[in-house]
């Protein structure tokens, strides 16, 4: 383990009823809050500590994401996410998480190659689509369609050979958006489209999902810019509940293709990757931009229900860096399409109340990147219901780079977690004659 404890530092805790204490380490990361050790407190002291949520516990040690929610920082890999946004690309930015360092040309260009080769999926894939109903939910197929896929390729779930380990995320990363466009045209009865090599990541994605056979389709520069950005934007959020599942389904030794399904799992619950697709759906519940004081009004009420989705968030109680970068090309993607929907006139008035309320400001309530997202991804026609599933695309590099991560820990164990036992004390079983 690399961290140290800070200058010898312990917290002593003792247990009142047998007056035993232990020492426990202060452990300290390059940057972010001291870190109590306390994995000799069940074997000393016989108790377990309670955190619902995990809010409070770190479980894992990881150089790839920092977040400070209070100043409003997200790093990959030390770089600030508002430098890769601007500067950088979604390969690049994919290269950063996967391998700890910005590319050399050369570097970069070999990655490029290695993603683009493997955008295509096996023919037989194609088949499993058919076994879906038309009107399922884009997510349960994405999950059951890449669950599959360690059916199709088993020279790379050797979890003990880095170079399979590295084809698998090469695979992933390469293969999701692919999957993904396939998810949409199966939902409109539409052929597949297949990947182009001579086309970027985010414009390869655009090109599969919304061309036809009929006639040529040019993908907008602008909204392949937006699509890189917001791909980059969701790479990756450190020990998030889709990257946590990812973790504790790799920890118990899960060939690759079934962890990532089981993050995709995870990310389709509303409270992780559907919250740009609620956003959405409020603005549909306010229906018209001169009922946005009526509704910010029952914002403010305790007692009423309602909630303001896209603003604010878990994490960041300043703002969003990712709402920042989103928030220019946001107006860009408007602009260019110059879209007349209502939804969306409404959502830039309620963007434009909400950065000079005194509530809002009061609140730190500023609108959070999935509030920028759901708009773009929206006006560029994307159903709600395939918002998660474009999460899913970005967030892919981040799981992978984690689960690499965790497989490479010497410190690595199967995840257990313990419990707060409630329940009936011991009791004997009662014959069923005896019970009345």
């Amino acid at each position: 383990m690399d961290n140290k404890p800070s200058n010898r530092e312990t917290l002593t805790v003792t247990d009142n009823v047998t007056g035993k204490s232990i020492d426990m380490p202060l452990l300290s990361g390059t940057i972010g809050p001291k870190v109590v050790d306390i994995r000799k407190l069940y074997s000393e002291l016989d108790h377990f500590t309670f955190d619902p949520g995990y809010t409070a516990t770190g479980s894992c040690e990881s150089k790839i994401t920092y977040i400070d929610g209070d100043k409003g920082e997200l790093y990959y890999r030390g770089y600030p996410i508002e430098q890769l946004a601007d500067k950088s690309d979604f390969m690049e930015s994919c290269y950063i998480l996967l391998y700890g360092e910005l590319p050399t040309r050369e570097q970069k260009s070999s990655f490029v190659g290695a993603i683009t080769r493997h955008t295509m999926v096996h023919e037989q894939l194609t088949r499993f689509f058919s076994g879906f109903r038309r009107d399922a939910h884009p997510m349960a197929v994405m999950c059951g369609v890449v669950g599959a896929l360690s059916a199709f390729y088993h020279d790379s779930t050797d979890i003990t050979d880095p170079r399979q380990r590295m084809i698998a995320s090469h695979r992933l990363i390469a293969k999701m958006p692919t999957i993904a466009a396939m998810t949409y045209k199966y939902s409109l009865g539409q052929p597949f489209i297949f990947p182009k090599n001579s086309l970027g990541f985010a414009e390869n994605f655009l090109h599969m999902t919304f061309a036809v056979p009929c006639e040529e389709y040019k993908v907008s520069p602008t909204l392949a810019k937006a699509m890189d950005k917001i791909f980059i934007l969701h790479a990756d959020h450190e020990q998030n509940a889709s990257t946590s599942t990812v973790r504790l389904a790799g920890s118990s030794g899960a060939n690759p293709f079934a962890c990532i399904a089981a993050g995709i799992a995870s990310l389709w619950g509303p409270a992780h990757g559907g919250a740009n697709e609620a956003v959405l759906k409020m603005l549909m519940e306010i229906g018209h931009k001169d009922r946005i004081p009526e509704f910010v009004k029952r914002a403010k009420n305790k007692d009423d229900t309602f909630k303001l989705m896209g603003f604010g968030h878990r994490v960041y109680k300043n703002f969003d860096p990712r709402a920042k970068v989103l928030r220019e090309a946001c107006h860009e993607v408007l602009e260019e399409l110059g879209v007349n929907d209502p939804l969306l006139e409404l959502a830039m008035e309620l963007e434009r109340l909400a950065l000079k309320d005194d509530y809002f400001i009061e609140k730190k309530l500023y609108p959070n990147v999935d509030f920028y997202s759901g708009i773009i991804l929206k006006a560029m026609g994307f159903p709600t219901s395939m918002f998660t599933v474009l999460f899913a695309i970005a967030r892919t590099v981040g799981w992978v780079a984690q689960w690499n991560e965790m497989i490479e820990d010497p410190n690595q164990k199967i995840g257990r977690p313990r419990q707060l036992y409630t329940g009936p004390v011991r009791r004997d079983y009662i014959d069923i004659a005896k019970r009345g």
